[in-house]
């Protein structure tokens, strides 16, 4: 997940919590046969999201950094 792009990495997001919705809702009807995918599935959204933030935390360092550059140059 980490070597995706940013837009990969959106669209892998918003696969994996479609594909969660669909199982839970299969579980709760009683025809998900795979149960332990359930599990996979929640941990992969949690992998996903977790890139995500810490790219997005990484841009906001990056930000300030050259904010503060800028105020030393300045």
């Amino acid at each position: 997940m980490r070597d995706m792009g940013e837009r990969e990495l959106l669209e892998a997001v918003a696969t994996l919590r479609k594909d969660l919705f669909g199982m839970r809702f299969s579980n709760a009807i009683g025809e998900l046969e795979n149960t332990a995918g359930l599990a996979r599935a929640r941990r992969d959204l949690a992998r996903a999201l977790t890139v995500a933030r810490e790219r997005a935390l990484a841009g906001e360092r990056d930000g300030r950094n050259q904010r503060s550059e800028g105020k030393a140059n300045g």
